[in-house]
């Protein structure tokens, strides 16, 4: 229960010299106070004063913008009296801290104040303070002021009411809540600098619970709940972008959850969102869970998106050492292999604190140097891996591996590649098995461990070999005698309609369904179109592009990529095209052919090629586009220096183009379609110069509510696949802002992205953006060809815009429509935006490299975008 009565808006008042005039003022006004607080209709402050004004139970102290007060309360079932903070829009409210929490008062004789000392204080009714901040420097003047983030701030302030330090503020003392913006500090050579959450003790009792929560800052730092001093739950380490524990931590990319390092080596937790529309808060309970809640605005409630821990696999040492934990196994826990119960007894009846050790002893052990040759090591796959991890020289899995096996104590190896080569020694402990995600842990085992799994194999293989060589023969056989049966047939037919009719016409819906992609967690582009008209599009015989394209000679080649090779030709009609001729050893096979065949005969923008047509006469796969006669961006930007450079209007007019048809794509298309392999040599041209976003054969539909889709086998081009994709499988609407950022520096600049790998400092065009954006002399970027004719602000702005697009984490970037807007809108200021992706800047190093910079930085609007909250 919140009993609070009134509301008060916040106000800072000038402290006065002391005169006759001030002390008559002063007194007359501190009656007038006191008296309208007797009879509770004053109004609260939002800025306490250490000489004229206190809170009192029953009153309320309400931050700037409304989202937090702070006052007294009791718990529901209770009487007990405590200060706290809880969130003013929402009833009834959720508390978020508890000042007095240890110590509770009995009435509601309370009240809050400042002392002479400068320090917040909470008196009882007999004038005896029961909690203080405790802060040794005085302060002759101080005021605390509750912020909109929830945080209690106290403050030293000069006879002009100016800020001159923080003394105190609640968000470094936390209670059982996570707030956004608040920061977890976790120092290994200081427990007094480390802060955690604690638990309340019940629902009902908010004094200091058994469980707390925190970073535990060991050489790979990662979240851990405590119950006392054992370990409750842990998160695995944290990689640089997640934590490797937890598999269902999809979306922090969107979320803003960080972890990152200081210089002094004090780890630091925090999360924010761009979002700033909704509360979100994490809670550990007094169970030991900790919960990620979001407010529902639309259902008045509090929606649990994530808790940990979750299943009793994720109960720390559950298996006990050298066992492992799978939910999908009966029972849950395993001896790893070559592992047995240390007490079998007890393993058998379901007691398996005990866990496993060796079956067997390792060479390395029993025969001393030289042995550990003979040690090998067997692979798990997608594993949470033990605890107490140490690390190892080795710049591959390869390395990882052998500087593991020269090491008698290297019991066990990962390899991740954000934290690299990953050791365990001694026992391993807390080992959970996925059903997704995780790592591979690969553990050490004698060679006679290993052996028997190669004689099994070997066994197999002598019996079933000789058989699959019979049977393949036969199949062999049989398709031969088919090709020749199709073979006829084909001849047969070409024969009687060669010459009255080379044009045939497929339904598209019918006849180039694209089967599922069973590594994407999302529709084909044919699935997702199901249930719509399949419009018909034009067939031709392989003979008809063979004579538009003189039978596909040199002198009418436009390109040649991994795809295969693009031709000039042209129709019996006179019509001139561009032909796509897929080649057999292409990426792009059947699937992907189909794939752009359904998707670009659906949609129509002047942003788009258009296709004209299609074979796939034999094993032909060719795709028949409208003729581009300035082919495609790539070679005007990064072309011989004889082409003739693009002007900056032309360069505007094509960065504008294809804003729009990405847009299209995203929003305005009967389908939200993610292009997945936007790039310069994708940006054809027509003979205005204007864009045209080609090659479909990699993109995807996601549903109108969805954002966010997954695939294992991750296709595109390297530089201008955003982080999450290239290494999570991640994709969205955000993965092609981040491509288009990339085009959009690599138009203003006329170089490509990673056209600086050969330079020691700075990795790619990004790095060397952000570098002259931080140093204020992003103009440095313009394409020196561009002969200073070009609109200063327009460039910046474009650069600005880059910047946005391909910063690291999708909740950061705008959408399309956004950008859209910002570059038909001069006018509007834009965000900072923050280091972008494949920079070299770590998560886990000193976030410095995100300050902010006057030159051309705008900050006064900021973006919103729209994410999805669930997990």
């Amino acid at each position: 229960m919140l009993p609070p009565k009134k509301q008060y808006k916040s106000f800072s008042s000038q402290v006065m010299g002391i005169n006759n005039i001030a002390k008559i003022a002063s007194t007359v006004g501190f009656l007038l106070f006191a008296i309208l607080c007797y009879l509770r209709t004053c109004t609260a402050i939002g800025t306490i004063l250490a000489t004229n004004n206190t809170v009192k139970d029953g009153d309320t102290l309400v931050s700037v913008g409304d989202d937090f007060a702070l006052g007294f309360f009791s718990p529901h079932n209770s009487t007990n009296r405590y200060v706290g903070i809880w969130y003013n829009k929402i009833r009834p409210g959720t508390i978020v801290w508890v000042a007095n929490r240890d110590t509770p008062i009995a009435d509601s004789s309370g009240i809050i104040m400042i002392d002479a000392n400068g320090n917040l204080v909470i008196l009882d009714g007999r004038g005896g303070a029961i909690w203080s901040t405790n802060i040794s420097t005085l302060a002759k003047i101080a005021h605390a002021e509750l912020l909109d983030t929830g945080n209690l701030q106290l403050r030293e302030v000069d006879s002009a009411n100016t800020t001159k330090r923080i003394l105190w503020e609640s968000f470094d003392y936390p209670g059982d809540t996570h707030l956004p913006s608040m920061k977890l500090d976790a120092d290994p050579k200081r427990k007094d600098r480390t802060q955690r959450l604690t638990s309340w003790r019940s629902a009902s009792d908010p004094s200091s619970g058994n469980f707390s929560s925190g970073i535990d800052p060991q050489k790979h730092p990662q979240a851990v709940i405590w119950d006392g001093a054992d370990i409750h739950w842990r998160s695995g380490p944290w990689d640089g972008r997640a934590y490797l524990g937890i598999p269902d931590m999809d979306y922090m990319y969107l979320d803003g959850y960080n972890l990152i390092k200081t210089s002094e080596g004090v780890v630091q937790i925090s999360y924010d969102y761009i979002n700033g529309s909704f509360y979100s808060r994490y809670v550990l309970d007094s169970l030991g869970m900790l919960k990620q809640f979001i407010w529902k605005e639309e259902n008045n409630s509090w929606l649990n998106t994530w808790s940990g821990p979750d299943t009793e696999c994720d109960l720390y040492g559950r298996c006990g050492p050298n066992g492992r934990c799978s939910m999908s196994s009966s029972p849950i826990c395993n001896c790893l292999k070559g592992f047995e119960p240390k007490y079998s007894g007890e393993w058998n009846s379901g007691n398996w604190s005990g866990g496993c050790v060796r079956s067997k002893q390792l060479e390395c052990e029993k025969n001393g140097i030289g042995s550990w040759k003979r040690d090998g090591f067997f692979k798990m796959e997608r594993i949470k891996v033990p605890n107490f991890a140490d690390s190892l020289a080795g710049g591959s899995l390869k390395e990882c591996g052998d500087n593991c096996q020269k090491s008698c104590s290297c019991v066990a190896y990962a390899y991740d590649t954000m934290i690299g080569c990953i050791i365990w020694r001694g026992d391993l402990v807390d080992i959970q098995q996925f059903a997704r995600g995780g790592v591979d842990l690969y553990i050490r085992l004698p060679a006679s461990e290993l052996d028997e799994k190669k004689d099994r194999k070997i066994v197999i293989i002598s019996t079933v070999l000789p058989a699959t060589l019979i049977l393949l023969g036969c199949v062999y056989f049989l398709w031969r005698w088919r090709a020749k049966q199709r073979e006829r047939k084909e001849h047969h037919i070409h024969n009687n309609k060669e010459g009255k009719n080379n044009m045939l016409c497929f339904n598209m819906y019918n006849s180039a369904k694209a089967p599922n992609d069973s590594s994407d967690g999302s529709n084909t582009l044919n699935d997702g179109v199901k249930g719509t008209a399949g419009p018909e599009l034009p067939l031709y015989g392989f003979s008809v592009v063979a004579i538009a394209t003189n039978n596909f000679s040199d002198a009418n080649k436009l390109g040649e990529g991994g795809f295969g090779i693009v031709y000039k030709g042209k129709l019996p009609g006179g019509q001139q095209i561009a032909l796509k001729r897929l080649s057999k050893s292409s990426g792009q096979g059947l699937e992907e052919f189909k794939n752009e065949v359904v998707l670009i005969s659906r949609v129509q923008h002047r942003n788009l090629v258009k296709l004209l047509g299609c074979c796939t006469e034999g094993e032909e796969k060719i795709l028949i586009y409208e003729y581009m006669p300035n082919k495609s961006l790539d070679a005007f930007l990064f072309g011989p220096s004889t082409k003739e450079p693009l002007d900056w209007d032309k360069r505007f007019h094509i960065v504008e183009g294809i804003a729009r048809g990405l847009l299209y794509l995203h929003r305005d298309s009967r389908f939200k379609i993610i292009h997945r392999d936007l790039k310069a040599s994708n940006i054809l041209l027509d003979e205005g110069l204007n864009p045209k976003i080609s090659d479909f054969g990699m993109a995807r539909i996601l549903g109108e509510e969805q954002i966010l889709a997954r695939t294992t086998r991750v296709v595109g081009t390297y530089g201008y696949m955003s982080p999450e994709y290239a290494m999570q499988g991640r994709f969205s609407e955000k993965s092609d802002v981040f491509s288009f950022g990339v085009l959009l520096l690599e138009i203003v600049s006329g170089k490509r992205n990673t056209s600086f790998c050969q330079n020691e400092h700075i990795s790619n065009l990004l790095c060397h953006a952000w570098q002259l954006w931080n140093e204020g002399t992003a103009l440095e970027l313009i394409d020196p060809a561009l002969g200073g004719h070009y609109e200063q602000e327009q460039v910046l702005r474009c650069i600005h815009l880059g910047l946005l697009c391909v910063q690291e984490f999708p909740k950061d970037r705008p959408l399309m429509s956004s950008v859209v807007f910002m570059f038909g809108c001069d006018i509007l200021t834009l965000p900072a935006p923050k280091h972008p992706a494949f920079t070299g800047i770590s998560p886990l190093q000193s976030d410095s490299s995100e300050r902010n910079h006057e030159n051309f930085s705008f900050n006064d609007v900021t973006i919103t975008d729209i994410i999805f909250l669930g997990r």
